[in-house]
């Protein structure tokens, strides 16, 4: 049974749950992107095209490099050197294995 929420409460918990959501990933630089998609099927990248998204159906003047700040906390670019470490062979296959079409 769901809860009887007003609209705008809902909004709120729903905001509050994302930015914690991005608060835990911005924090947790130790997992790999591919890694995400391999276990959840979405990573880093997604949730900054979906913010993206969301705020172009909104007229809300964003870019992909913002967009990616806001999820990442700093420049794609700085976090990738920072963080992102190779895909390893085990990682690719199952990346590719789950994502056939």
């Amino acid at each position: 049974m769901s809860a009887d929420l007003d609209p705008a409460t809902k909004t709120e918990l729903e905001a509050a749950a994302f930015r914690r959501l991005v608060k835990h990933l911005q924090e947790r630089s130790d997992v790999q992107n591919i890694d995400l998609m391999n276990l959840a099927g979405f990573c880093r990248n997604c949730l900054s095209k979906w913010y993206l998204a969301e705020a172009q159906a909104k007229d809300v003047p964003l870019t992909d490099p913002q967009a990616r700040e806001i999820v990442y906390g700093m420049p794609y670019d700085e976090w990738k050197a920072k963080h992102q470490a190779p895909s390893d062979a085990a990682q690719k296959a199952k990346f590719d294995q789950a994502h056939k079409h």
